[in-house]
């Protein structure tokens, strides 16, 4: 929306503070140019569709009490966003944008400097955010404040498989599921995601994956903006196999798990992007199959 353009950025000090909900066109327009940018010049597909769908995304974040959200000001023009997901003992980080017009100022660095430090002062075991490959600055930049590489992650998209896995029963998850859900989170990562499983139950996004009686596999949404956990490769594929199809850019698969990552191109999807996850604080090796969130 053109009449959200401010004047470029000058030498005015940027400052941090709290997000507030009127904040989100101007920050959805700031999000959808700048991913917009950085994917067609590297030939990537893009995160969000349109402006609206940005808009969308961020006016929900700003508005969501389980997250904490900043926008960086310089001169009294917005020049970015980043948010902190604050649901479980792990905080995710994202995303965080910037305006194209004013890259390399400083602006990034300090938006995240401000959700870390909302970490700690919260007392958060870790914080952990996917990172695009091909962006070096953000992967020098999230480097330097401490976060480690971990895990190699493809983007991968394609049609729906609709293969029923004998053995399985895949349906949407109830409120009543997440006890379970969360030992099984915490079988494979040492810490469950119990605040974003229920807000994706109340949304009716959840399902989950029973064999023998029991829960084995879990998603709060199949695609880019939910993770999924099992207990095997498996056990994940049941619930990938079932659905109708891979929201938004795609699923986000360990591209490590050789099995897993496999069997999804045999079923005819394809990588669309890569991806790294990256974390600071608390991480163990997980002890089974799952496939990251977006924000991790």
């Amino acid at each position: 929306m053109a009449t959200l353009r401010q004047p470029a950025f000058d030498s005015s000090p940027v400052t941090v503070r709290r997000a507030r909900p009127e904040d989100a066109p101007v920050c959805g327009r700031i999000c959808y140019e700048a991913f917009t940018k950085i994917s067609t010049e590297h030939s990537f597909p893009q995160d969000f569709p349109s402006v609206e769908v940005a808009t969308g995304v961020l006016s929900m974040m700003f508005s969501h009490p389980g997250f904490y959200c900043v926008v960086a000001e310089s001169g009294g023009q917005i020049l970015g966003s980043n948010c902190l997901d604050e649901r479980s003992a792990i905080a995710g980080v994202g995303p965080i944008t910037i305006d194209p017009e004013v890259q390399n100022k400083g602006v990034g660095r300090a938006l995240m400097e401000a959700v870390l430090a909302r970490s700690a002062e919260r007392g958060f075991h870790g914080a952990r955010l996917l990172q695009a490959a091909f962006h070096n600055r953000s992967l020098s930049l999230y480097t330097k404040l401490g976060f480690d590489t971990r895990e190699p992650i493809s983007a991968m998209q394609g049609p729906a498989i609709k293969m029923p896995i004998p053995g399985y029963n895949a349906r949407p998850a109830r409120v009543s599921d997440i006890e379970e859900c969360n030992r099984l989170c915490k079988r494979v990562h040492g810490h469950d995601r119990g605040g974003e499983l229920r807000d994706a139950i109340e949304q009716g996004t959840a399902v989950v994956a029973g064999r023998e009686g029991r829960v084995v596999a879990y998603a709060t949404l199949i695609g880019f903006f939910g993770h999924m956990i099992g207990e095997s490769n498996a056990d994940v594929q049941a619930l990938i196999a079932n659905a109708d199809a891979f929201l938004g850019p795609g699923i986000l698969v360990p591209t490590r798990n050789a099995g897993l990552f496999r069997w999804c191109l045999e079923n005819g999807l394809r990588v669309v992007q890569p991806m790294t996850l990256m974390t600071v604080g608390f991480y163990n090796e997980p002890a089974g199959a799952y496939l990251p969130s977006i924000l991790y």
